[in-house]
């Protein structure tokens, strides 16, 4: 596995050196935003993860974060954080983070995280998928919509929809492929966000709401808000 770790705290990055080496991967460790970011643009398909301290100085780490899935919405990102905050987690979510770990933490903890992770990126199952929705043009198709899961490309009205974040899109493709059908909040925190924990309905909301405004400007608000329930995708009546 070849990894990109970005931390800030000397002992932290010392510590995790010896664990990669154990597990003979190759980790190239910097304590820098800006020069990760660098070595990630110049290097985008070199790396299998990535791990983000988000207390870094000079830079955010959630500054670096949104560089990063600039440069790539696919690779795997592992978040640390010093605090178990609110704005961390809704910020990993946005971005689509495979994990947040709370220092300090066991460098075994990260271990088998990165492990699974790493499995699941890379099992015969996911890699066939994506080939198969990479050879369609579009897997999913509505009246108005159309969503390629493997390159993330959405078109409204055969016009192209640029800047959705990976959670605005897994949002829009769930409801997508299950027209009309109703999804409460909690439904689709478990299938978009897969982290029960979270369990803050609002987040749903808050991304919905960014959705429906990406989506305004093309005559298309397709989401629907069935009260008391939850939110439908129906561009039928459009």
């Amino acid at each position: 596995m070849k990894l990109l770790m970005i931390e800030e705290r000397s002992a932290i990055a010392e510590m995790m050196k010896a664990f990669f080496k154990k597990e003979k991967w190759d980790a190239d460790i910097i304590n820098d935003g800006k020069v990760a970011l660098e070595l990630f643009a110049n290097n985008p398909h070199t790396f299998n993860i990535i791990i983000l301290d988000l207390d870094l100085p000079r830079i955010s780490g959630m500054e670096v974060g949104m560089q990063l899935r600039q440069i790539s919405q696919q690779i795997p990102v592992i978040l640390i954080s010093s605090r178990f905050s609110d704005d961390d987690h809704v910020f990993g979510l946005e971005m689509g983070a495979s994990d947040i770990i709370v220092k300090p933490f066991s460098p075994l903890t990260l271990i088998n995280r990165m492990k699974a992770i790493y499995r699941r990126a890379n099992s015969v199952e996911y890699l066939q998928s994506q080939r198969q929705v990479q050879e369609a043009e579009f897997d999913i198709q509505t009246n108005f919509f159309k969503l390629n899961s493997a390159t993330r490309e959405v078109r409204i009205n055969n016009q192209a929809l640029y800047d959705l974040t990976p959670k605005e899109f897994d949002l829009l493709s769930t409801l997508a492929q299950n027209p009309k059908r109703v999804f409460s909040r909690d439904q689709l925190l478990q299938i978009v966000w897969n982290y029960e924990y979270y369990g803050d309905e609002r987040t749903v909301d808050a991304h919905i709401k960014k959705l429906r405004k990406k989506i305004q400007p093309f005559g298309k608000n397709a989401i629907q808000t069935v009260w008391g329930v939850g939110y439908k995708f129906d561009d039928s009546l459009q």
